[in-house]
């Protein structure tokens, strides 16, 4: 070995010294989220309708034992020919769809309306401004006292209906997402402007992702919502629809139809409640399941 390889070697960087890196191990890989152990269905099922099974177990028993008198509640055996007696006629299928369809726009309506002001009242002073101080004192009015203006100014068609609902779920949408945008942490919002997003790649991309829960679980309130409004809606100048089928079973005192009607309104929590539950599994992954199992 020569002086001057002996030289080379002495004055030879750490970086020439190091083996070189392997380019697989520099590559980024996207983070994956830890997904929870979900329970096997044969043991949530059982768990969610036990419940429910029991009421239902302690209402048939007392009305077959005669604790519960059927002028009071009628029992399940009469319920359920009840439910026949309309799905033969046909009247079931044709109330739960007008009921379902008018709770469909309503919902549709109130939402958008109140997801927009809500999302700017949020983002921008101006927005709040305008936006917040009617959007308070429209939350302080009960819905229920604008009907009867809202049969003088639209009368008793669908228009009055689907109005009603609409301004009964517009302002639990918009006070869930004005929060919900309100919340999202700022150090996102500027880590998100230094990639240069900005504008409306900005909101849909950082702002609304973020504020999502909020907007769901505002979602969830509406749906419940609309039922209350449903039933005052459909309680005026209707002749389908389980409000109607209410004030029929009211008019010739049937408990029966009565208790079938609250039946069909609880199927259509379900309904709307199962919809919530599959938007937030899709949309929001990494938040399924509880925190302590």
């Amino acid at each position: 070995m020569t002086s001057s390889t002996v030289a080379k070697s002495k004055t030879a960087s750490p970086a020439e010294k190091a083996p070189a890196a392997d380019e697989s191990s520099l590559r980024l890989e996207t983070p994956r989220y830890r997904k929870q152990r979900s329970r096997p269905i044969w043991l949530t099922l059982p768990l969610r309708i036990s419940v429910p099974a029991i009421v239902v177990a302690i209402w048939w028993i007392g009305s077959a034992t005669g604790w519960i008198g059927e002028e009071i509640l009628a029992g399940p055996p009469a319920v359920w020919d009840a439910f026949v007696e309309l799905y033969e006629t046909g009247q079931l299928v044709d109330f739960t769809l007008a009921s379902l369809q008018r709770a469909v726009l309503g919902v549709a309506l109130g939402v958008g309306i109140g997801l927009v002001l809500g999302v700017l009242a949020g983002l921008y002073t101006l927005g709040e401004e305008l936006i917040d101080a009617t959007m308070q004192i429209n939350r302080a009015i009960p819905f229920l006292a604008l009907v009867p203006l809202f049969i003088a100014w639209f009368g008793i068609d669908e228009t009055f209906k689907v109005l009603l609902i609409a301004v009964a779920t517009v302002s639990p949408m918009y006070a869930y997402s004005y929060l919900g945008v309100r919340n999202v942490d700022r150090k996102m919002i500027e880590a998100a402007q230094s990639f240069g997003l900005k504008g409306p790649r900005l909101i849909f991309g950082v702002i609304i992702p973020a504020a999502l829960p909020g907007i769901l679980m505002a979602l969830r309130i509406c749906l419940s919502i609309s039922i209350t409004g449903l039933i005052a809606a459909e309680q005026v100048g209707t002749r389908e629809g389980i409000g109607y089928l209410v004030s029929l079973a009211q008019e010739y005192n049937r408990t029966d139809y009565m208790v079938l009607c609250v039946v069909l309104y609880a199927i259509l929590g379900l309904i709307f409640d199962a919809f919530v539950r599959i938007l937030e599994r899709y949309s929001m992954p990494w938040r399924q399941g509880v925190s302590i199992r």
